[in-house]
């Protein structure tokens, strides 16, 4: 069994932004039971940490092994530098939610793109 790592850093981008904009709403009577899962700084990060390890290595191994494009890795760094942009100001800020915006709508179509890439590098092997 392959993992496909574009499709892995789709759905742990997406399962981000599900955490940072919808979560926040249904799970706001956690701290009634003890648990502050919501602002740990420990949790952020290490879902950040995590989009940037699955990131990196997604993009590499597409860049490296298939298509040499630029425009995926530059989509990726830009969104990640808004994702960590947005740790350097409180959560119930305006500004952490308006640089979650550009980074969720500018890491996810790297990832698309990479694997649209991805593919046509390996359809055009497989015609040659």
């Amino acid at each position: 069994m392959r993992i496909n790592w574009d499709v892995l850093g789709i759905s742990a981008s997406v399962a981000c932004a599900i955490h940072c904009a919808i979560l926040p709403i249904f799970l706001s009577a956690l701290p009634l039971f003890g648990w502050e899962i919501l602002h740990n700084p420990w949790f952020e990060g290490g879902m950040i940490g995590l989009a940037f390890v699955i990131g990196t290595l997604t993009l590499y191994h597409g860049y490296k092994h298939h298509h040499r494009q630029w425009m995926p890795v530059m989509l990726f760094a830009s969104g990640f530098v808004f994702l960590v942009a947005k740790e350097g100001f409180p959560e119930n800020s305006s500004l952490h939610h308006l640089l979650l915006i550009p980074a969720v709508v500018l890491i996810i179509p790297a990832h698309f793109l990479n694997l649209r890439y991805t593919a046509k590098a390996r359809k055009d092997i497989k015609a040659v």
